[in-house]
């Protein structure tokens, strides 16, 4: 089974590590993995979008067209891909920086609250980790188990007493993501 993934917001929300911590984890199952980045000339403030692809067979191209999965968390995310949802896919979005929801009917649509879950937590970093737990829920692609031990990886050593937060944001996120009513 191969997901196509695309998340994309402004650059200082985690878009970029999300998608590393996923495609690590994908690598970890013994998945074929793409991971793809593309941004703005500014990381903090501009666009930032990740395509990550995690397939059971080989994967022919990093390029992709239709998504099988959005995570969007911008309105400007939202309006560039919510197109590119493949029918019967799924997109994803935080409620904080939408102005606008979803109206495709075609496709599953799910919110989740990841930036007041953050300020509840009081720990905008963990804004990202929030949002992939929703992602697991919604598309268990991956274990929690290998995003955890992705993030031993992606994460420089003198950041790994925060594995146990993120992780904890991570199961919060499970429980936040929502369908879209």
């Amino acid at each position: 089974m191969t997901n196509e993934i695309i998340i994309s917001g402004f650059g200082g929300q985690g878009v970029l590590s999300l998608g590393k911590i996923l495609a690590y984890a994908g690598i970890m199952e013994g998945k074929e993995v793409s991971w793809m980045p593309a941004y703005g000339p500014e990381q903090r403030g501009g666009t930032a979008n990740v395509t990550v692809i995690i397939s059971d067979q080989p994967i022919s191209s990093p390029i992709v067209n239709r998504y099988d999965t959005a995570i969007v968390l911008n309105q400007p995310s939202l309006d560039k891909f919510e197109p590119l949802v493949k029918p019967e896919g799924t997109l994803i979005y935080d409620t904080y920086g939408i102005l606008t929801p979803p109206s495709r009917t075609d496709i599953r649509r799910l919110h989740i609250d990841a930036m007041q879950a953050a300020a509840d937590m009081q720990n905008a970093k963990v804004f990202n980790m929030l949002v992939l737990g929703g992602l697991l829920h919604a598309c268990p692609i991956v274990s929690i188990d290998n995003v955890v031990r992705a993030l031993r990886k992606v994460l420089p050593e003198r950041h790994h007493h925060l594995i146990p937060v993120n992780e904890a944001a991570i199961r919060r996120g499970m429980e936040l993501i929502q369908p879209l009513s």
